[in-house]
């Protein structure tokens, strides 16, 4: 996979590429990732990359001809898909991430001051949000669509990780467990340490009932439940 980051601030990347799986998984070959300075693309000799909005209005827009002739120079076909990370997009969900990991090639183009001059979008494929919030820039944003595709690559990280993390199967992860078995009067759970996986499978699906029911209730609006978690969901409930 090929990933570009178009950007005003290059060297916010410097720890994020050198650091933990996204390091590990750009040695293994299964990822290149260049980061480009759209300033570079700033024909002016002072190297402009903004201006006054037309109409008025606070704060300066990124200009359209410069954000564009840094993402034309930085595709290799037709085919490498562009995204613009903005706050005026639907929030990205774990299913975007799935898709987005199938690509072979993409540009990222992070925004900044007040945002970039629409006519931007006309040369994009997808606007990508990562929460009903604002930024000073997207390069937070693109770090996180960056590492939430890169740990879907195959040898990223074991699948049995993946299979059962938050979002996964639509509900949030069952709480986790290590030693020691006991911590200021807190214990594992028993049936965590008895060794029967099927009471402990039994238990992790409850759990993880009862973590969406109390923090992302919203993910069972829609759910289609199976016999045992309605079963599991009356057990909550009457614990409660």
């Amino acid at each position: 996979m090929k990933i570009t980051v178009l950007t005003l601030f290059p060297e916010m990347y410097e720890g994020f590429l050198n650091a933990s799986i996204i390091s590990r998984i750009m040695k293994k070959g299964l990822a290149e990732i260049k980061v480009v300075n759209i300033r570079d693309y700033s024909f002016d000799k002072h190297h402009h990359v903004d201006d006054t909005p037309y109409g008025g209005g606070a704060g300066m827009l990124m200009k359209v001809d410069v954000v564009h002739r840094a993402l034309l120079d930085n595709i290799s076909n037709d085919y490498t898909y562009a995204i613009l990370t903005s706050p005026k997009a639907r929030p990205l969900k774990q299913e975007d991430l799935v898709r987005l990991s199938k690509l072979d090639e993409f540009v990222i183009i992070c925004g900044h001051y007040e945002g970039i001059d629409h006519r931007i979008e006309k040369y994009v494929d997808e606007k990508v949000s990562i929460g009903d919030y604002i930024l000073t820039g997207g390069e937070l944003p693109s770090m996180v669509i960056i590492d939430g595709i890169l740990r879907l690559l195959e040898e990223g990280i074991a699948p049995e990780s993946l299979k059962e993390e938050s979002f996964n199967e639509g509900l949030l992860e069952y709480p986790q467990y290590t030693r020691p078995v006991e911590y200021n009067g807190d214990r594992v759970p028993d049936v965590l340490q008895n060794g029967n996986h099927k009471e402990i499978a039994r238990y992790n699906l409850k759990m993880a009932l009862k973590e969406t029911m109390l923090n992302r209730p919203d993910l069972l609006e829609k759910r289609d439940f199976s016999k045992l978690e309605r079963e599991l969901l009356n057990e909550i409930l009457q614990e409660m």
